[in-house]
């Protein structure tokens, strides 16, 4: 992949990317000039993919193995060079949540990873499968920053790492998505926020560059609820990241939520979280 200008990767879940389109995705990917498409919770087929994004586009896709669930996917440009979609140990089911690739970028290696965690439920069987996750991809991260220093984790990770990342944190300190043991995964990669080095070389060093670029301030969020008046009071949460290399975090030029201009505008539970690295 050559560019001139910088490489725009994007990342959203769909929520059902057949519903997506027939609700405006096409429209918003055809004006927003992606190189790199991470999609989550795809729930179709490659031939449906392939179907509704077109001939212009190169896709991996690796299905949930209960149909109809979860799914993640990588569009780009141009072909992947190598891709891979194992985590975790043999017997752990990582089928639709976890897809690797490489790019060629210039002459640069970059490493893209699209990513579905688990939402999980307190106290069920459900947070168990999450926490497994979250520990197979913990140890992966030092092994695809050892494989490429340009690499990116894209997608719906489902946890909100600080206060900062949840309208009503105080009403889900008990709830999954922002119990204190999910939260200390994310003090292990990007570091503690009260750590002097948080998201510039604590933990394993990784950089949440939503947070980075978006400063100390509320969100901005990238879920909200369908239900009720969470989205017109912009009650969300910051769930979806790109989580970059501390090398490829110091090319990013820009980044944008691309939150709908209105409730019956939107096309999924999520919005599109877009950066630009200069590469």
């Amino acid at each position: 992949m050559s560019t001139s200008k910088p490489l725009r990767i994007a990342t959203i879940n769909t929520n059902g990317v057949r519903a997506a389109y027939r609700k405006g995705m096409g429209d918003w990917l055809e004006n927003r000039d992606v190189d790199i498409l991470a999609l989550q919770e795809v729930r179709a087929s490659t031939e449906d993919l392939e179907a509704l994004l077109g001939p212009e586009w190169s896709i991996i896709h690796d299905a949930a193995t209960a149909k109809g669930r979860a799914g993640v996917a990588l569009a780009s440009r141009s072909s992947a060079s190598i891709h891979r979609v194992e985590l975790g140990a043999e017997d752990f089911d990582s089928a639709g949540r976890w897809l690797e690739a490489d790019y060629e970028v210039n002459g640069t290696i970059v490493t893209v990873v699209s990513t579905y965690v688990h939402s999980g439920e307190a106290g069920h069987p459900k947070q168990d499968e999450k926490i497994t996750f979250l520990d197979a991809m913990l140890a992966r991260l030092p092994e695809i920053e050892a494989h490429s220093e340009h690499a990116v984790i894209l997608g719906d990770l489902n946890v909100g790492h600080r206060t900062l990342d949840i309208k009503n944190w105080r009403g889900n300190v008990k709830r999954a998505g922002f119990l204190p043991e999910e939260r200390a995964y994310f003090d292990r990669i990007v570091g503690a926020e009260d750590h002097e080095q948080y998201n510039a070389g604590a933990g394993l060093g990784w950089v949440d560059v939503g947070r980075k670029w978006a400063g100390e301030v509320d969100g901005p969020y990238t879920w909200w609820s369908w239900r009720g008046q969470a989205f017109d009071n912009d009650s969300g949460w910051r769930i979806d990241y790109q989580l970059a290399t501390s090398r490829l975090a110091a090319s990013v030029v820009n980044y944008a939520v691309d939150r709908a201009a209105a409730y019956d505008e939107r096309w999924s539970d999520h919005t599109p979280v877009v950066v630009d690295y200069a590469i």
